[in-house]
C-alpha cells in the first residue's frame, strides 16, 4: 500500500535547480493523492510563473514520484493560484536559506 510519506520522500530528491532546496520543503508541491490503484496525483507551483525551469521541474517530479514501489502512474498539475510565497517553505528550508 502506498503511503503519503513515501511520496514525500521521493519528492524530497528533487531539487529547484535556482535554489539548493527540495521542492516539497520549498512548498511548490500543493496536493499529493493516492489512488487505490497506485496512481498519483500531485498539483505544484513555481515560485515564479516565469521559472525558466518550468517544464523541466513538474518532469522531474513525476520521474522521482514514479521510481517509488507501487506507483502506476504519476500525473503533475501545474497551479499558480495561491501564488507562491516564501511563507510555504518548511522551517528546515527557511534557515538552510537563512530567512529566519
Amino acid at each position: 500500500m502506498l503511503k503519503e510519506s513515501d511520496i514525500i520522500d521521493a519528492l524530497k530528491t528533487v531539487f529547484d535547480p535556482e535554489i539548493p532546496v527540495n521542492v516539497h520543503d520549498l512548498g511548490l508541491i500543493y496536493k499529493i493523492d493516492i489512488e487505490r490503484n497506485g496512481n498519483v496525483n500531485l498539483q505544484m507551483t513555481l515560485t515564479n510563473p516565469n521559472c525558466p525551469v518550468a517544464d523541466e521541474l513538474p518532469a522531474k517530479v513525476a520521474e522521482a514520484v514514479q521510481k517509488v514501489q507501487g506507483v502506476s502512474k504519476v500525473h503533475v498539475e501545474l497551479v499558480f493560484d495561491p501564488p507562491w510565497s516564501k511563507d510555504n517553505m518548511s522551517d528546515g528550508a527557511m534557515l538552510e536559506l537563512g530567512l529566519f
